[in-house]
């Protein structure tokens, strides 16, 4: 969402609090406001917010659109009202980035993912080591060790084969630099029209050696956010790859497996990480909103601390896309006790893929739900979730 979106949604808030405020409605605690009482213009949009957000997901489309597979609010409220309703089970539930599964005395980790990125080769990468770096990722979130991987592909009548040979060898080098194997696939043909070249659909299971529990649920106030180095190269790269908007940048994407950073957060702080994610579709802001929502609690975020490269400031400043919601393919967002934040930053900038970390807020007991960032004019603003489509087939 646009700083010019989130204004707008924010003085809507602002009007329909005002008119429900000069009625005397009760509020949802289920108390009329105090005689005399003035709620300030901030208490108002929050409030209001709050209560939009403890409604239960409804799908009002009829069809299905772009931004349902966007990551942002579309996606969440496809994904909560369909299908979890659907397969609705205790594995489920807590919709992380794979399923903790115990199978004896071992306890597992497995994760699906499909890939439509348009175009299939751009700068840093293509489809095929997306695919894997992007599953061992998942895996890695969740506190496991990825070990192995399935690969499916859907591929297009007149695909060329050497293109196809290219993402096969693409996707076995990056197999072998995160350490794990394919070991299982599938292969479908559609007719000439029907796909976009390739698509990809990879599922990993990964063993989860550390007596971790990662989650939403472990966040506190006084936690510290990280973010492991500069964000939203993946998305912008993908956008300019596409040659439709006449910008050149020297950006390529951040691709990588991530399992290295990972680990080495989780064995330097093996009761101080709270949340490991991997920052996707919808960015790090959607990130931060489910961190919020799920743990009931409030996340304040520094602007100027958020890392973010020059060449992908200037596009999205051109484009009117807050880089907080562009995707990237090689970053995580943790969620750390706030008491050994420098140990968590220190560590994740020791290795090469988090040489760019940084500390870029924390969570606090208010207001619950919501993501506010201080601004470089030392005000603050709601960081929403993603509403729309902005950057599509980014992954």
């Amino acid at each position: 969402m646009t700083g010019e979106q989130t204004a707008e949604w924010a003085e809507r808030a602002v009007r329909e609090a005002e008119a429900e405020f000069a009625s005397g409605t009760v509020t949802e605690a289920g108390t009329a406001p105090e005689p005399g009482a003035s709620p300030s213009r901030e208490e108002q949009v929050l409030e209001r917010i709050e209560r939009a957000r403890r409604r239960r997901p409804k799908i009002k489309e009829t069809q299905i659109t772009l931004a349902h597979g966007a990551g942002g609010k579309a996606t969440q409220t496809l994904v909560e009202a369909l299908f979890l309703e659907a397969f609705r089970n205790p594995a489920l539930e807590s919709l992380d980035d794979g399923a903790l599964l115990e199978l004896g005395s071992a306890r597992l980790a497995l994760t699906t993912d499909s890939y439509v990125v348009s175009p299939l080769f751009f700068p840093g990468g293509d489809i095929g080591d997306l695919a894997v770096n992007g599953t061992v990722n998942d895996l890695a979130m969740c506190g496991a060790r990825p070990l192995h991987l399935s690969a499916g592909f859907i591929l297009e009548e007149g695909f060329p084969v050497a293109d196809l040979r290219r993402i096969a060898a693409s996707m076995a080098a990056a197999a072998s630099r995160a350490g794990v194997a394919v070991v299982t696939g599938d292969t479908k043909v559609v007719e000439r029209g029907k796909a976009d070249g390739c698509y990809i659909n990879t599922a990993g299971v990964g063993l989860l050696e550390r007596p971790v529990t990662l989650g939403a649920a472990q966040v506190r106030p006084g936690d510290a956010i990280l973010v492991s180095g500069p964000i939203g190269e993946h998305g912008v790269t993908i956008m300019l790859a596409r040659g439709e908007l006449e910008i050149e940048a020297d950006l390529a994407s951040d691709t990588a497996p991530l399992i290295g950073p990972a680990a080495a957060l989780l064995d330097a702080l093996p009761a101080g990480v709270r949340l490991l994610r991997d920052a996707t579709r919808g960015g790090v802001a959607t990130i931060l909103n489910e961190v919020a929502r799920a743990a009931g609690a409030g996340v304040m975020v520094d602007e100027a601390a958020v890392p973010v490269r020059s060449e992908v400031t200037g596009a999205c400043e051109l484009l009117g896309i807050d880089p907080l919601y562009v995707a990237c393919e090689g970053r995580f967002v943790a969620v750390v006790d706030g008491d050994h934040a420098e140990h968590a930053l220190k560590t994740l900038q020791a290795d090469p893929l988090g040489e760019g970390a940084a500390v870029i807020g924390h969570v606090q007991a208010d207001p619950p739900g919501l993501v506010l960032a201080r601004t470089a004019f030392g005000g603050t603003r709601v960081i929403d979730t993603l509403v729309g489509d902005p950057l599509p087939r980014i992954c």
